[in-house]
């Protein structure tokens, strides 16, 4: 898939960003990215078999060129290739709360502690079908 890239939208502290997508029928990993122009808050990597990860999400943030340290979650998996997604995105100047389509929670520091983020990148092995603020 060529990356999806949404820029000067406004996603604000409170606010939910609802993410639609189907994993490729040979998904190796995707990713969804919040943040700024250049740094990353929120880089959410779900991989199937990928980096030397078996159905597992990894979680990181990119700031001043670098990427930060890596929040690893094998306990919840519920993506399935060629099945369809749904991730509920939230955050509070602390943290960032993504819920999975199981009901289960991927907690994240929000690193850079800002209320408001514009650009959303989303790129790999999966085919977004919708995204919505409320």
């Amino acid at each position: 898939m060529t990356a999806v890239v949404v820029k000067n939208m406004s996603f604000k502290a409170g606010q939910t960003l609802t993410i639609k997508g189907v994993p490729n029928a040979d998904a190796t990993n995707f990713a969804i990215n919040v943040g700024h122009e250049q740094d990353i808050a929120l880089h959410m990597n779900p991989r199937f078999d990928a980096h030397g990860d078996q159905r597992t999400i990894v979680c990181n943030s990119y700031q001043g060129g670098k990427w930060c340290e890596e929040v690893r979650d094998a306990a919840n998996f519920p993506f399935q290739a060629g099945k369809e997604f749904k991730i509920l995105v939230t955050f509070n100047a602390k943290e960032f709360q993504v819920t999975l389509s199981d009901g289960s929670v991927v907690r994240f520091p929000n690193r850079p502690g800002d209320s408001k983020y514009r650009n959303m990148k989303f790129e790999g092995d999966a085919r977004i079908l919708g995204i919505e603020i409320k």
